[in-house]
């Protein structure tokens, strides 16, 4: 998504619903601090990391809490929240240490799970990243948010 389109569905949600934007701005940054301490990919009194953090997953948890606030802000309740909550297991899932993480080691054990699962984490992550991407293109489309006004839009 280009900045001038961000910029534009921005400004016509805000003058739908000035507390979308809030709201989605909110969620972004409680998603975005919840994922970090949880996956630990910076440092944080909480959990410590066993694996060494590669350069992909700091964007990739950007991209997600972007995604959580764009989601939020244009959501109304019961659509698309499957794709959604699958978009974001699966990207918590690809960021989180792999050997840190008990549902991982849970489902695959140790030497599986660093044999088999940590190599496609970067797969794994955008996989969840194109699940909330799917979901907010499906909830866009359901609510018809953007008024044929809106020039240089078309069918998002």
């Amino acid at each position: 998504m280009d900045m001038g389109l961000t910029n534009k569905i921005a400004a016509h949600v805000a003058r739908h619903d000035p507390h979308r934007i809030i709201r989605g701005i909110l969620f972004a940054t409680f998603s975005f601090a919840a994922m970090e301490t949880v996956t630990a990919v910076w440092w944080n009194p909480f959990f410590t990391r066993m694996a060494p953090i590669e350069g992909w997953e700091l964007p990739s948890l950007i991209a997600f809490a972007s995604l959580v606030g764009v989601f939020t802000a244009i959501r109304q309740p019961n659509c698309s929240t499957r794709k959604a909550g699958l978009g974001s297991v699966a990207s918590f899932l690809g960021i989180a240490c792999p050997t840190c993480n008990k549902i991982l080691m849970i489902l695959f054990g140790s030497q599986a799970l660093m044999r088999w699962f940590d190599p496609i984490r970067p797969a794994f992550t955008a996989v969840g990243l194109v699940l909330l991407l799917v979901a907010i293109r499906t909830e866009w489309r359901k609510r018809r948010l953007l008024s044929p006004d809106v020039a240089g839009l078309g069918n998002i």
